[in-house]
């Protein structure tokens, strides 16, 4: 479900698509043999909300354009305020890092959802993040996969974390260079 902001709204959305199915077994109708329910965090109120999703949810996907856009509170097609939306900046990173660790302990899978995840750059902060599924437009695919076959994933998770720690406001730059130091195509 896009856009959920609390729990009880996804309990609602979900609780549509139980009693769909179970009109659907008591009309006589073949339920799908598997159906997985998740939500789409792109709301910040979403993304603190995580940890009670265990049990409820089967999976959540980061819709990167809209928690990014929320997150710095501005449109990044905006080009009076677009400079403020940068993903690879450290505070958006560890906000990101944050969400995927709560969704581990919480024991649902996770993917990045978006056009960040088709850039090859920001692809290598979400892998040394620790995101293993990335959802992208088809022209991504590409470029982040001649990416992904030449990256060594601990050595970018060590740069990635030394980076966060340095406490520069982006490390668009000094990801830029580690990347180009190893010849990732970028």
């Amino acid at each position: 479900f896009p856009l959920v902001t609390t729990v009880a709204e996804f309990d609602a959305a979900r609780a549509l698509v139980d009693r769909e199915l179970e009109w659907s077994r008591t009309h006589g109708r073949k339920a799908p043999s598997l159906l997985e329910v998740g939500v789409r965090v792109e709301a910040p109120a979403m993304a603190w909300s995580i940890p009670d999703l265990t049990g409820r949810a089967d999976f959540i996907s980061i819709g990167t354009n809209d928690l990014m856009q929320y997150f710095f509170a501005a449109d990044r097609g905006n080009a009076r305020v677009s400079e403020r939306y940068d993903i690879l900046s450290a505070p958006a990173l560890r906000f990101l890092k944050r969400i995927r660790e709560d969704a581990e302990r919480a024991g649902l899978e996770i993917s990045m959802c978006g056009e960040a995840a088709g850039h090859p750059l920001e692809a290598i902060a979400f892998i040394a993040l620790g995101f293993r599924r990335l959802s992208m437009p088809a022209s991504g695919i590409g470029p982040v996969k001649r990416m992904l076959l030449a990256l060594d994933t601990r050595a970018a998770a060590d740069a990635i974390e030394n980076l966060l720690r340095s406490g520069a406001s982006s490390i668009r730059r000094e990801l830029t260079s580690f990347a180009d130091a190893r010849n990732y195509p970028l």
